[in-house]
């Protein structure tokens, strides 16, 4: 099998473990809350998802440093659908969010080992075109399993078994192929300390981004069902939002690359909080409008976190891009873990509507805070960036995906010293030329060269003519 049809083979699993998790993610806070379930056990359902994804990025390598990396595939994609198969057979809040952190843990175990193979596949030349493949296969890919909920709906037992189909499909791709088993994975390491020294900001965007994805991805569909739009309704909501995120990420990343990123980062972040209360006061009941005010919000939150990485990265070292880019990844996972919880009790206590409350509240202290870090530390130079790239950043970013990035194998520039003042300036002496001493004749006029007597070279001569010889 050519290197070719081993790539395809992995986008194809790839594409089938994202088009699984995009039905399920929506359909588990549709499904919630037709079933009455409280909006803490809605946030929460988001919350286990999170928190077994972290976890998952975190232990899987161990497992497929023990029993390879097939069977670790294999023992995910089975606990996953056997996961998925439980929400139907258990509608239970408590035992929701139990299994929401199994599907979680599987989803981050599975995803690190695809991006694996693919990252031993790769080659220097080609790990650019297969990310942005990558990357942009499983944007496409929980879309669709998102608007297949328009198809499947969200009663009966049709939809899990849909995705339970999918999951268990995405094994095949990986036992059909020959590739050789890969490298060992490496874990994700928090380095909070080397993080915030390379770039504060990165901290906070990193944050901000997972309070307020984590808040819409998991709420927003909630609050939809509270505005009284059915199932197909909202899976199109959710099409149209991440469909726009996705484009405006490439003209935002370049614009980034050739100016200052916080610039952006002030602009897009600043759009979205306002976006959030524009839709807080409108309160929309569907209708157009709705439609218009998700796809701005996407326009504004979903490039931030991808722009964030690029900007963290420009002021690391060599071979830092995966330590920092590991770091922001388990900070944004963090946020979505509790982004959900405080957004559920928000809506509890003022309205469906207050999750974008809770959304405006980061992305604005966001906004500031890049703004202050623009007066504190100056702009680096372009020379001395690393390019943008596309990320997904609304379900959390697996260190497979980090690895495969070609820029973790990018030669940054070190950050500039400023430059030592100069040496004091040293006085040189430089002695006065001798003029030459012209010898002249009786008429006035100078020897010719040949007419001079020769300097004597005897033993303790003084260099001056001697006296003229006696005529014969």
């Amino acid at each position: 099998m050519s290197s070719a049809l081993k790539i395809y083979a992995l986008f194809i699993g790839s594409a089938l473990l994202m088009f699984g998790g995009g039905l399920q993610g929506l359909l588990m806070s549709v499904r919630g809350a037709e079933e009455h379930f409280s909006l803490l056990a809605l946030g929460l359902i988001g919350t286990g998802w999170s928190v077994g994804f972290v976890t998952g990025s975190i232990t899987v390598p161990l497992l497929v440093k023990r029993v390879g990396h097939i069977r670790a595939f294999s023992i995910m994609a089975a606990i996953g659908t056997v996961t998925i198969l439980l929400n139907l057979l258990w509608i239970n809040d408590v035992g929701w969010i139990v299994l929401r952190a199994f599907s979680g843990f599987c989803f981050a175990g599975a995803a690190m080992i695809v991006e694996s193979w693919l990252n031993e596949v790769a080659d220097n030349k080609s790990r650019g075109t297969i990310f942005s493949i990558y990357v942009t296969i499983n944007m496409a890919a929980s879309t669709i399993g998102q608007l297949a909920m328009s198809i499947t709906g969200t009663l009966g037992y049709v939809p899990f078994v849909v995705g339970a189909i999918s999951f268990i499909c995405a094994v095949l791709p990986t036992a059909l192929t020959s590739t050789p088993q890969p490298r060992p994975m490496s874990s994700a390491r928090l380095d909070v300390v080397l993080l915030y020294r390379t770039s504060p900001l990165a901290v906070i965007a990193a944050f901000a981004c997972g309070m307020s994805n984590g808040t819409f991805g998991t709420l927003a569909p909630v609050y939809g069902f509270e505005q009284k739009l059915d199932a197909s309704t909202i899976a199109y909501l959710f099409a149209v939002t991440a469909v726009v995120g996705a484009v405006a990420q490439t003209p935002f990343g370049r614009l980034s690359d050739k100016i200052d990123r916080r610039l952006v980062i002030v602009g897009l972040s600043g759009f979205a909080a306002f976006i959030g209360l524009l839709t807080v006061l409108i309160n929309p009941a569907g209708g157009v409008l709705m439609f218009i005010l998700f796809g701005l919000y996407g326009f504004g939150a979903y490039p931030l976190y991808a722009i964030a990485v690029a900007h963290a990265n420009d002021f690391a070292r060599d071979g830092e891009f995966g330590r920092v880019a590991g770091g922001m990844l388990l900070i944004l996972g963090v946020g979505l873990a509790i982004g959900p919880v405080i957004a559920s009790w928000a809506m509890n206590a003022i309205a469906p509507v207050a999750l974008f409350i809770v959304t405006a509240t980061f992305h604005g202290a966001l906004a500031v805070t890049a703004f202050l870090r623009m007066k504190v530390r100056p702009v680096r130079d372009t020379r001395g960036r690393i390019r943008f790239r596309a990320m997904n950043a609304e379900k959390g970013i697996s260190p497979g995906t980090v690895a495969l990035d070609p820029r973790a194998d990018e030669g940054q520039q070190t950050p500039r010293q400023p430059a030592p003042p100069p040496p004091p300036e040293t006085e040189i002496l430089v002695p006065d030329p001798i003029e030459p001493v012209v010898i002249v004749d009786s008429d006035g006029k100078p020897d010719a060269p040949g007419d001079q007597p020769a300097e004597s070279t005897e033993p303790g001569s003084t260099g001056e003519p001697g006296p003229a010889p006696d005529k014969a």
